[in-house]
């Protein structure tokens, strides 16, 4: 089983373009799956020998320890995956995971910031020294193109063009998609441009990151987190906000101006249009709020009601 899953991470990783923390959210979830097989079973079954019994009494355990049906439906979701693959194999002769039923996950409303909180946070990083620029630059690029914190921090100089001023975006699975700079983005790029500085010991492949750390190398995922942090902190906004916040209020703020679903769909890189469909729940519960606040008798019933 474990040289299956070895082979199924290089399938991943050469065939289907996974991300490194994409893999690494498998190998975590199968790493669960051979826990229990050897502490209630005593050994890993080959795929093969591998059945539905087993699976369901290892799906009833997850439950049993209370972990959450998004985490129980992702990591019957890695096990489906991993025997379709030692199906194509020829390593087993059937999905034992294909019949399981996922569990039913609710679908939480995004958190996302107000045009004025938006904001208050843009303007949070002084403008008078090159870190405070580049902070600039990064949080204007994240909430003006809508990316996702790893798709920034792999920008490279060449990926903006700034004659079209459209930057070339990687996403899940290297899929390319042209995603728009607004133009307080474009200036603050260009701000940020004048004053960074790349570290003679940096790699080849460093010396071209769009956003460089203090170090002048390319910065991290973990980097974006801490400094979005410490503006929040600064301005007093939601401790709930994420880097991946900037992305859901990029999406709320283009369908509350009266974007279509498929432009935005567009925008964000999704391959489902369902999943962005969640930002207009997000849109429709604001202007439920709204309503309830403003419009006298929707007050009266909610008076009534309490």
């Amino acid at each position: 089983m474990e040289a299956a899953f070895d082979g199924f991470l290089r399938y991943l990783h050469l065939e289907r373009n996974a991300s490194e923390l994409t893999r690494k959210a498998y190998a975590e979830d199968f790493a669960s799956f051979l826990d229990y097989c050897t502490d209630r079973h005593g050994h890993v079954p080959d795929p093969e020998a591998a059945d539905m019994t087993l699976l369901r009494g290892y799906l009833t355990y997850l439950h049993d320890c209370g972990y959450q049906r998004t985490t129980i439906a992702r990591r019957l979701a890695c096990l489906r995956s991993l025997f379709r693959y030692c199906q194509r194999e020829q390593l087993c002769t059937s999905n034992p995971a294909k019949a399981l039923r996922t569990p039913r996950v609710g679908r939480k409303l995004p958190h996302y910031l107000t045009t004025r909180e938006i904001g208050t946070l843009l303007e949070a990083p002084p403008a008078n020294e090159p870190q405070g620029l580049r902070d600039r630059a990064i949080l204007e690029t994240l909430y003006t193109a809508g990316l996702r914190v790893a798709e920034l921090v792999s920008l490279n100089l060449e990926d903006w063009d700034q004659d079209a001023n459209i930057l070339r975006v990687r996403g899940k699975g290297k899929k390319e998609r042209i995603a728009p700079v607004g133009s307080y983005a474009q200036k603050a790029l260009l701000r940020w441009l004048e004053v960074r500085a790349v570290s003679p010991r940096a790699k080849s492949s460093e010396r071209t990151a769009l956003f460089l750390n203090r170090f002048g190398q390319r910065l991290t995922t973990r980097s974006i987190g801490r400094l979005l942090e410490k503006y929040l902190r600064e301005t007093g906004l939601s401790s709930k906000t994420s880097p991946h916040t900037l992305r859901h209020s990029f999406a709320t703020h283009l369908l509350d101006g009266g974007a279509d679903l498929r432009s935005v769909q567009e925008l964000l890189g999704h391959k489902s249009l369902t999943t962005t469909q969640i930002y207009t729940h997000v849109s429709t519960a604001r202007l439920r709020d709204t309503y309830e606040q403003a419009h006298p008798h929707a007050r009266n019933q909610r008076r009534r009601a309490l």
